[in-house]
């Protein structure tokens, strides 16, 4: 019965992970700038890929095995994110264009409160 049980959360997972996949292929083919499509593929593809490694690690069942998956989870987690920030900082810093439909560019607006703020002092 226990067996059945890890063997359905399993499949959960995968359904899960390979759902989260699905959702940031389709961000990264429909959405229209660079910074949408690095936001999808960072957020949505990280979790998907984490839950897909949970599932290998609790489909192993070796406890070594799932706490490495569980790491690696928790590694995805913390760093994909945060990399895919500081890439869509240099894309900006370079000159890589919002698309027209984009509300706002925070980033843009706080660089010139920057640059004000400096030829003041």
């Amino acid at each position: 019965m226990m067996a059945y049980g890890i063997a359905l959360f399993t499949a959960l997972l995968i359904v899960a992970g390979a759902l989260f996949a699905l959702i940031a292929a389709i961000g990264i083919n429909r959405l229209p700038d660079l910074y949408t499509r690095m936001h999808a593929a960072s957020k949505a593809g990280t979790v998907g890929s984490g839950l897909l490694l949970l599932a290998v690690g609790l489909h192993a069942g070796d406890l070594a095995t799932f706490s490495r998956a569980v790491a690696g989870f928790f590694f995805f987690i913390l760093t994909a994110p945060v990399s895919a920030h500081l890439l869509a900082k240099a894309a900006h810093q370079v000159g890589y264009r919002l698309s027209a439909v984009s509300v706002c560019d925070e980033l843009k607006r706080d660089e010139q409160k920057l640059k004000a703020s400096k030829v003041k002092a």
